[in-house]
């Protein structure tokens, strides 16, 4: 059976775990997800470790940035740690990250959150699923996660 992490935060505004799951479930009903909260972004790589090591075949995290430069520092910080995770237990991990700089509307800011955490949840499923070839088929199609595709040059 396949097993999904799904990593979240209390300090994001939405509750981009609790789509991802929705999406994973719909995508692999005999999937089976674990899902680990921490308090905010730095804590994601641990987490994502965590679920790993423990016979996740793949993971995805959810954070949420806020507005200020040391948020974006943070941020830097707790990508390079995702990175580090998916170097060492050579599996994917899926950062999901919503900067709340990214619109002033809040309802827009859902909208972005609620597209780009079920578009990465969908795109787990398939590397898990399937790996890396799955994908292949949508390669240069200038795919966004959170707004409109902008579409291949060629």
């Amino acid at each position: 059976m396949r097993r999904y992490g799904v990593a979240d935060t209390t300090f994001s505004r939405v509750d981009m775990g609790r789509i991802a799951m929705r999406t994973i479930e719909r995508e692999d009903p005999e999937g089976e997800i674990v899902r680990y909260t921490v308090p905010g972004i730095k804590d994601l790589p641990v987490a994502a470790k965590r679920l790993l090591e423990e016979g996740c075949d793949g993971a995805i995290t959810l954070g949420w940035v806020g507005r200020t430069t040391l948020d974006k520092y943070s941020y830097l910080a707790a990508s390079v740690g995702l990175i580090a995770v998916q170097l060492l237990t050579s599996r994917h991990v899926v950062d999901v990250t919503v900067h709340e700089d990214e619109a002033d509307d809040p309802e827009e800011l859902v909208r972005i959150a609620e597209d780009r955490a079920e578009k990465h949840a969908r795109n787990l499923v398939l590397l898990v699923r399937d790996g890396g070839g799955a994908l292949a088929p949508f390669a240069g199609k200038g795919l966004r996660q959170g707004y409109g595709h902008a579409g291949p040059l060629d």
